[in-house]
C-alpha cells in the first residue's frame, strides 16, 4: 500500500472542478456540446451546491470559479486563434459567445482583440 497524500475534500472538489471544465471546453471545441455550462450545472455534476463549489474554490485558489473559467475559455480561444484561420467569428461561435460579445470579452480579459492577437503571433515576413 501507498503512502499518498489524502486530499482534503476541498482540494478534491477543486481538482474535480478543473477536469470538469477542460472535459467541457474540449466537448465545445469538438461540438459534442453546444452551451456553456453554468456554475450551477458544473456544481450539480460536482454533486456540492453552487455555494459551496464558490466557496470552495476561493478558498483553495483565491478567486471566483468563473475566473477560472473565463482564463479557460481565453486559452482555447488563444489557441484556435493562433492554430487556426477560421474567422474570429467562427471561433466565437464555436465557443458560443456572440461575435461582438466575444471580441469584447477577449479584449477585456487580454487587453487586445481576437484580431490583434493573431495579428500579433503572425511571423512577419521582410
Amino acid at each position: 500500500m501507498k503512502n499518498e497524500k489524502q486530499l482534503t475534500r476541498s482540494e478534491e472538489i477543486t481538482e474535480q472542478y478543473f477536469r470538469l471544465l477542460d472535459k467541457h471546453l474540449l466537448d465545445i471545441v469538438e461540438a459534442r456540446a453546444t452551451e456553456m455550462m453554468s456554475l450551477k450545472q458544473i456544481a450539480e455534476k460536482l454533486f456540492v451546491s453552487h455555494n459551496h463549489l464558490t466557496d470552495t474554490i476561493q478558498k483553495t485558489r483565491g478567486h471566483h470559479p468563473c475566473h477560472f473559467y473565463d482564463l479557460k475559455i481565453i486559452d482555447w480561444a488563444k489557441r484556435l486563434l493562433s492554430d487556426s484561420e477560421h474567422p474570429v467569428r467562427e471561433i466565437a461561435l464555436l465557443l458560443t459567445y456572440d461575435p461582438s460579445n466575444f471580441s469584447k470579452f477577449f479584449k477585456k480579459m487580454t487587453g487586445q482583440t481576437p484580431g490583434q492577437f493573431r495579428e500579433s503571433r503572425t511571423p512577419k515576413v521582410s
